[in-house]
């Protein structure tokens, strides 16, 4: 067993609390772009995963995530069920408590979740949600979580890398928005964001908690650590960069909702690589991530989804964008294994398996899911209360009053 060390556990604590930030964070950033009468519900989304995956993780979560693999490295055990042996001391191999890893890795658990939402904003039933976020934690974040990072985990086991969740966060969610957008169907009334003063402070708490999302995930504090957070801001540069460049040449203008959609696919283009590559690689990764994304978003208007706040676009297609290239990039000098420019095709071929089975996993269990709780609950909200907005009949509130509304959204 390895001593505690205090660097290791200080910075710990100190990315956990980035990374919860980041949920608020996605509630602003959703938030500000959904019409205001539903702005409230769009924030509920984010929060109530706070609420619901946190009970959801340390009642069974870590362990199907962390526990002893049961066979086939497919999911985790129930040793650690309602916290069983999740102590101060550090496990074998690490030198923070496991309690903190826990709760580390917990933050990433909630936000998971929530970033599904961004494709079913404004129109489906808070309770329906709810019981969606808790089973697909269950069913589907918790064991691809153990397939990557879990004891004995069949990606991790065959040489699949993922530094800080690409696959297991954002391309595992992504797909699951892109059905949800096709199951649950369009909007009555799709409208132009109300107020992106809130996105555009979203984004940046996004980008200031993604320093803990992925230089957490060195779990120590150390040279590991320095270079992720280097390679986090210099991709979300380079990709906020790119997206406005694309938007410019495409439609003459470069807008403050795309530098803000530009920055977070950067984010999350090296989530996967944030440990593995070095920096002029993550500029490259950034500049790619970009216009892909872009046209990512832009492809849904062409093909007849409503992933509404273009959930699919960015966390899906940059997820799965972000663990190729890093079988591309990856190199042994920076800490990872080398990837396909160093000559070693094997990281590359692993991590497109990873790819193609975490989406795939997601989709097929996500549909089965909606399906269920479609026949049960029902998935979306009534003709009139959709047009009418879910904030008040939801959940009895309203975002502006006393004509707020009418001076923030000028459209709704």
């Amino acid at each position: 067993m390895e001593a505690l060390n205090q660097a290791d556990t200080a910075w710990l604590m100190v990315s956990c609390a980035l990374v919860m930030l980041m949920t608020p964070g996605l509630a602003l950033f959703y938030g500000g772009m959904v019409g205001s009468r539903n702005v409230l519900s769009s924030f509920m989304h984010s929060f109530i995963a706070l609420g619901v995956i946190t009970l959801q993780w340390v009642v069974i979560g870590y362990s199907l995530a962390f526990g002893s693999d049961l066979g086939g490295g497919l999911i985790g055990g129930p040793e650690y069920a309602f916290l069983s042996g999740v102590g101060l001391e550090p496990q074998e191999g690490s030198t923070i408590p496991h309690i903190l890893f826990m709760a580390f890795q917990m933050m990433f658990a909630i936000i998971t979740p929530a970033l599904i939402s961004g494709a079913i904003a404004e129109r489906m039933k808070f309770s329906a949600y709810v019981v969606f976020i808790l089973l697909w934690a269950t069913l589907v974040y918790d064991p691809i979580c153990h397939w990557v990072w879990g004891p004995d985990g069949w990606l991790g086991a065959r040489g699949a890398l993922d530094f800080a969740g690409g696959t297991v966060v954002h391309l595992s969610s992504g797909a699951a928005a892109l059905v949800c957008a096709l199951v649950i169907g369009r909007r009555s009334r799709p409208g132009p964001p109300h107020n992106l003063t809130l996105t555009l402070l979203g984004a940046g708490l996004l980008w200031f908690g993604w320093f803990g999302f992925n230089a957490g995930s060195a779990l120590a504090s150390n040279d590991n650590a320095a270079l992720a957070l280097v390679n986090t801001h210099v991709a979300a540069a380079a990709a906020a960069f790119a997206w406005a460049c694309a938007e410019w040449i495409r439609q003459g203008k470069p807008t403050a909702l795309g530098v803000a959609s530009g920055l977070v696919a950067g984010l999350v283009v090296i989530t996967p690589a944030a440990g593995f590559v070095g920096p002029m690689s993550a500029a490259l990764m950034g500049l790619i991530a970009g216009p892909v994304c872009y046209g990512a978003v832009m492809l849904k208007g062409k093909l007849g989804y409503d992933d509404a706040l273009d959930a699919f676009g960015i966390h899906g297609v940059g997820g799965a964008l972000g663990a190729v290239l890093t079988g591309v990039f990856a190199a042994a000098i920076w800490g990872g294994t080398d990837g396909l420019i160093a000559g070693n095709s094997e990281l590359f071929i692993e991590n497109v398996i990873g790819v193609v089975a975490a989406a795939a996993y997601s989709a097929v269990v996500t549909v089965i899911l909606l399906k269920v709780i479609d026949a049960t609950l029902g998935l979306r909200v009534s003709g009139d209360e959709e047009n009418e907005g879910l904030d008040t009949n939801l959940h009895g509130e309203e975002g502006y009053h006393m004509g707020g509304a009418g001076a923030l959204a000028g459209s709704d």
